[in-house]
């Protein structure tokens, strides 16, 4: 199938996925470029198209699936439909995925209290995946898990890891009731370093917002507060820098420090 206008009607609903209001209505998002789309095709989640460029012809680098409908359109109908500086020569449409919230009684997850930027949340959850996270829990209100943007800062770990919006707080209850789960959250005027405290465990990470930390409603649910230490002359880090320092210390504790 080929689609050369702007003006088509298909066309017209994947732009209106570049639009929160319109991946809400439509419950669908984009996927843009060919290694999201090798790891949205790996995945095994549902793909409505994959829509590519007609000029520069099917990727080499992705295996053409027979199973799905691939949709060759015009450059410009590309340009229109991708979020990128560079228009990308290939895009999935998919449904927004449907994770079921993991039970994992020695579980590792980390929770993400109002992030703003998108490319802050995809790198958060790209790191929570190379550490083994079970699980990355968004508070309502931060960056949309399906802008463009949080998608391909993720590069694929999107389909990996679950990751589901949550009422935080009645989250933590939940997973201290199920599992005594330590729920750590990083103030600067906390008493213990990341690495003088034990991530062994059932343990949830709260990472708080670019400008204002972690809500005060989020800070009343942490039983524990770590700091990272920072004997150079920057003042902070940011949030996806923040929450990978202390996703690999956990990692290194739970998996190397007995070797």
């Amino acid at each position: 199938m080929e689609i050369l206008s702007a003006n088509n009607p298909r066309v017209k609903q994947w732009v209106q996925l570049l639009q929160k209001k319109g991946r809400d209505r439509q419950g669908k998002f984009l996927a843009e470029g060919v290694h999201l789309v090798q790891e949205a095709i790996r995945s095994g989640f549902p793909i409505e198209c994959i829509v590519y460029n007609k000029e520069h012809g099917w990727p080499n680098e992705i295996k053409k699936p027979g199973n799905l409908e691939c949709i060759a359109v015009s450059p410009a109908v590309l340009k229109k439909c991708t979020d990128a500086k560079t228009p990308q020569p290939v895009f999935a449409v998919m449904p927004k995925l449907e994770w079921q919230r993991p039970h994992v009684t020695d579980g590792l997850f980390i929770a993400v209290d109002s992030i703003q930027d998108p490319g802050n949340l995809g790198t958060i959850i790209r790191s929570a995946d190379a550490a083994a996270s079970d699980g990355v829990w968004i508070q309502s209100g931060s960056a949309d898990i399906y802008n463009p943007k949080t998608v391909r800062a993720s590069m694929g770990s999107l389909f990996h890891v679950p990751v589901i919006e949550e009422n935080l707080p009645e989250r933590f209850t939940a997973l201290q009731q199920e599992s005594k789960t330590k729920i750590v959250g990083t103030l600067l005027e906390a008493k213990k370093t990341c690495y003088d405290f034990d991530f062994t465990g059932p343990c949830c990470i709260v990472i708080g917002s670019e400008g204002s930390g972690i809500s005060e409603q989020v800070k009343k649910s942490l039983t524990d507060t770590v700091k990272i230490p920072m004997p150079g002359q920057a003042e902070s880090l940011n949030a996806a820098m923040a929450a990978s320092v202390l996703l690999f210390e956990a990692m290194r504790q739970r998996r190397y420090a007995k070797q």
